[in-house]
């Protein structure tokens, strides 16, 4: 286990064959935090007293990859006042707004990303900058706030180094390269290589947070992916219990390790009325229906599913055109410790540290307090109250 304050931590070194992904968030100006970087790594707690902000590192997350994938602003920030610094006065033109980033590791090496966001008087982006190896790559600004758009400026090398053009102030630019540049030079090819690996790693986000009211009533089948609140886990297990029999077995050992009372057995039935119910079988005449488990039961059952699948079985977008091997998926668990007791932590934090160290999963959760995690190899813990 590593524990790290709020300050910064090293990133590590880029690999040739490691898939890119996330090793570092800024919240340089964003709700509570001031300067704040937050180093990830394959498991990674976030943990903090009531307030500390931990759930403000998992939203610029969630929101950064929503824009990597195409979204609007005002899709990733819904309620982007909420996101503004409290105290933070406007300029002398009446502009508010918050900064954010990230870095991503990968084949190119690290790829930091920084951004702008002005909220008041309207929300757009106020400025965007993409840098690797001490180059800059790509800029954008607000020259003129009568435009609905930013000036950008991204390097090309040969003739003409830099190539100038206005972009959408509602969308990332560095999504948008790969559709602007042309890749006929050095230079363009440096600049794709670094915003596609941006784009790669932000893309590859399942957010999850299990709501176990919503958990206990049947469902109908249909596609089997399961959804950001794991309320339709019955339909998801009628699926993958008979695509892959190691897998499901290992879910019941985690089942039967974290819930009361025997469990030989996690299956679903199907009901009269052609709905799907999970059911723990606790022996020849005995079986409980999943309703009847307790919320923490319940939220432990959803997290180790969510962990032992992939994007093929999570609602999320799926990068089709990278093999999955270049690829890792980032799960961002708010809560993760909500309702559980200290076995339940520490399985899930056993399975998770497994699961992570293949290199194709990472976990992100943001957590009260995380002693379980001692010992853990594998688990960095970020403690913002540090």
């Amino acid at each position: 286990m590593t524990v790290l304050p709020r300050a910064t931590a090293p990133i590590p070194a880029a690999g040739p064959h490691r898939p890119p992904t996330v090793v570092e968030l800024r919240l340089s100006a964003f709700k509570s935090h001031r300067g704040t970087a937050v180093p990830l790594g394959p498991v990674t707690l976030i943990a903090g007293a009531s307030g500390s902000g931990k759930s403000s590192v998992l939203q610029v997350y969630e929101a950064l990859a929503r824009l990597g994938g195409g979204a609007e602003l005002a899709e990733a920030f819904p309620r982007p006042t909420e996101c503004v610094p409290e105290r933070a006065a406007p300029d002398a033109q009446g502009r508010r707004g918050f900064r954010i980033g990230c870095t991503v590791d990968g084949p190119v090496g690290p790829v930091r990303l920084d951004l702008a966001v002005q909220v008041e008087p309207e929300l757009r982006i106020a400025g965007e900058r993409l840098t690797c190896d001490g180059r800059t790559l790509l800029t954008t600004a607000l020259r003129d706030p009568a435009r609905r758009s930013v000036q950008a400026a991204w390097h090309t090398g040969g003739a003409a180094p830099v190539t100038r053009a206005p972009l959408p102030d509602d969308r990332l630019g560095t999504a948008l390269l790969p559709l602007r540049v042309a890749g006929r030079t050095p230079g363009q090819l440096h600049v794709l290589a670094a915003a596609e690996q941006m784009i790669l790693a932000l893309r590859s986000v399942f957010a999850c947070d299990p709501r176990p009211p919503r958990m206990r009533e049947p469902v109908p089948t249909g596609e089997g992916r399961l959804r950001t609140g794991c309320d339709n886990l019955a339909e998801v297990l009628w699926r993958t219990r008979s695509q892959c029999a190691r897998r499901h077995a290992r879910l019941t050992a985690m089942v039967r390790a974290g819930c009361a009372g025997p469990v030989a057995e996690l299956t679903v039935e199907e009901l009269t009325d052609g709905t799907v119910r999970a059911v723990l079988a606790r022996g020849e005449r005995w079986s409980t229906p999943v309703e009847r488990l307790g919320d923490g039961e319940l939220r432990y059952l959803a997290l180790a599913l969510v962990l032992l699948t992939g994007p093929g079985v999570l609602a999320m977008d799926t990068v089709a055109e990278v093999p999955p091997a270049m690829q890792a998926l980032t799960v961002l668990a708010d809560g993760f410790d909500r309702s559980l007791d200290v076995t339940q932590s520490r399985e899930l934090l056993a399975l998770a540290a497994d699961i992570c160290g293949e290199r194709h999963m990472r976990l992100v959760g943001a957590v009260s307090d995380a002693p379980y995690a001692r010992g853990v190899d594998g688990v960095t813990v970020v403690d913002l109250g540090a």
